[in-house]
């Protein structure tokens, strides 16, 4: 049989347009397929409709992976400078936020269309709206659409993983994997807000919208960002990173003052206004709403004058180490990415070519490595996508 395409590309995210354009222009003769009515769907609605498409920190430390060495050979060979300078070559407008964060100053369609003309200078096929029926392997993959059965000596599986399923994300990438003996990590929920139970999610119900920076902790990991309270718990960016590293049962320390020195702050206003109430002294330092409400809550609020230093302490210690432990996350339904994947070991780091099944690849979000908030996972869907995209 006589392949009609170097390589097949199923999913049109972010990582297979990248795979896509850089087989193209080398010459392969390529297929990229997507099961929805357009590409880059996650690229579009990303970073609040501007695309937070890199940062320029993206280090191999900031991946999380049951082998965090895998990740760094393909960020070696496809830096964010590289997708910068794509960008520039465009002559996409971009600025950056904060922490390295980089966001198209108008739309993330810009993105899109950048990576769409770059398959066309490539000559990739694009088919739309066509989701993959079967999969079969004889000398040849061969790949079966209501379009009918298209083959390849190279496939590369980048259809992302379980989060967003409202976006047409699928276990699919997962169940290939199953079908050709590849093994899968387990999978959870990453970049996802924390939902509390009982008393304490009526402490934060009753505080949802106000927004703080904090420094949340877990596991030896600790990220200072923006925390913001929902009727359903925590979230914010502080809370998304953190929960990368949460597991069941485990409890978050959250600083709500990262920048005041708690127990002399108060100690000072003891002195200085005796008379004042607790609610009072935290609203200097905190939102108005979230002083009342710990005063209230957790306290008994009354001038603060009447405490003796050991109770004020004992409030400067819940300000810096206020410790909840979250009932779970919100799923994947609001979940940014998918912890876990395609165990790595499987994997050439090189290629992401599956080394028992020569000719097979995964990709981006299927594969796991899972990087932080701030653009660190479209980096990964770049890098890794350029490797494969390299080598079929």
């Amino acid at each position: 049989m006589t392949p009609a395409f170097d390589v097949i590309v199923i999913g049109a995210g972010a990582a297979g347009l990248m795979c896509a354009l850089r087989a193209g222009q080398r010459g392969r003769r390529v297929l990229l397929l997507e099961h929805g009515d357009k590409v880059g769907a996650k690229i579009l609605i990303s970073g609040g409709g501007r695309c937070n498409f890199t940062n320029r920190d993206a280090v191999p430390e900031r991946f999380l992976s049951q082998n965090p060495h895998f990740c760094k050979s393909a960020l070696k060979s496809y830096t964010q400078h590289d997708f910068i300078a794509l960008v520039e070559k465009h002559n996409i407008a971009y600025h950056e936020k904060t922490l390295g964060q980089l966001f198209c100053d108008h739309v993330a369609q810009d993105i899109v269309t950048m990576l769409v003309e770059e398959c066309r200078t490539g000559g990739v096929k694009i088919g739309l709206n066509q989701p993959v029926l079967s999969i079969t392997k004889g000398d040849l993959f061969e790949v079966e659409t209501r379009e009918g059965i298209a083959t390849a000596p190279s496939l590369v599986m980048a259809t992302g993983g379980l989060s967003i399923p409202k976006m047409g994300a699928t276990d699919f990438a997962h169940r290939i994997a199953a079908q050709f003996g590849v093994p899968v990590t387990e999978t959870l929920p990453a970049l996802v807000p924390m939902v509390m139970d009982g008393a304490l999610q009526n402490f934060t119900g009753a505080l949802s919208g106000i927004s703080l920076e904090v420094i949340a902790q877990c596991n030896k990991r600790a990220f200072r960002e923006g925390m913001v309270m929902t009727h359903r718990g925590l979230s914010g960016p502080a809370i998304l990173q953190i929960s990368s590293y949460w597991r069941a049962g485990d409890t978050l320390t959250l600083d709500l003052l990262p920048d005041v020195q708690a127990e002399a702050f108060l100690l000072e206003r003891k002195k200085t206004r005796p008379k004042a109430e607790i609610k009072t002294i935290l609203s200097e330092i905190l939102p108005q709403r979230l002083a009342q409400a710990i005063a209230a809550t957790y306290f008994v609020n009354e001038p603060i004058g009447n405490w003796t230093d050991k109770r004020v302490k004992e409030l400067a210690g819940f300000l810096k180490n206020w410790r909840v432990e979250p009932a779970g996350t919100e799923g994947y339904a609001k979940a940014e990415v998918t912890l876990g994947g395609i165990d790595t070991t499987a994997l050439s780091s090189k290629t992401m070519m599956v080394t028992q099944v020569p000719g097979l690849y995964f990709v981006g979000e299927a594969v796991d490595v899972t990087g932080w908030l701030g653009g660190y996972n479209f980096q990964w869907a770049w890098s890794s996508g350029w490797a494969a995209g390299s080598a079929v």
